[in-house]
């Protein structure tokens, strides 16, 4: 089902486990999403197609009115749009003060990799990432880059 087709006031929703799960997710890795679907309720998005502003405001909304006990998000590492979700769910959490418990993975290599809310938070922050990237020079961080470094002007 798409998040943002769903009825936020949907009786299914109440005090469930939420999966939201990049759109691309379940046809790329089928394998790793069967295992994420068992015992969740599973609500589909992509910011790359949709607004992410929307996707804030819906999933607060369900925050605030189905009052999940977990969200877990699931996505592709690597992909923009698909961190936008993460994202989100951030935004919407913070935006609600919801207790409710964020749980996020990516997808690496065809296994799921669980991040935390605390990683999510810095990954919008470009200049601690790049203070951690600068702790661990010639670190395998699976990216490389013609572009120099970042300077401080």
């Amino acid at each position: 089902m798409k998040l943002l087709e769903t009825w936020v006031k949907a009786p299914f929703l109440n005090e469930s486990a939420l999966l939201v799960v990049g759109e691309c997710v379940q046809p790329t890795f089928s394998n790793t999403y069967k295992k994420f679907e068992k015992g969740r309720v599973v609500l589909t998005s992509c910011p790359e197609t949709e607004n992410p502003s929307l996707i804030i405001s819906k999933l607060a909304t369900i925050l605030a009115c189905a009052n999940p006990k977990d969200v877990t998000v699931l996505t592709v590492d690597g992909s923009p749009h698909c961190f936008a979700l993460h994202a989100a769910l951030s935004q919407a959490l913070f935006l609600t003060q919801a207790k409710t418990l964020p749980h996020h993975y990516v997808i690496v290599n065809g296994k799921a990799l669980e991040v935390s809310p605390e990683s999510v938070r810095v990954a919008r922050y470009l200049h601690l990432v790049q203070k951690c990237v600068e702790s661990c020079p010639g670190g395998s961080w699976g990216v490389k880059s013609s572009q120099p470094r970042a300077t401080i002007f």
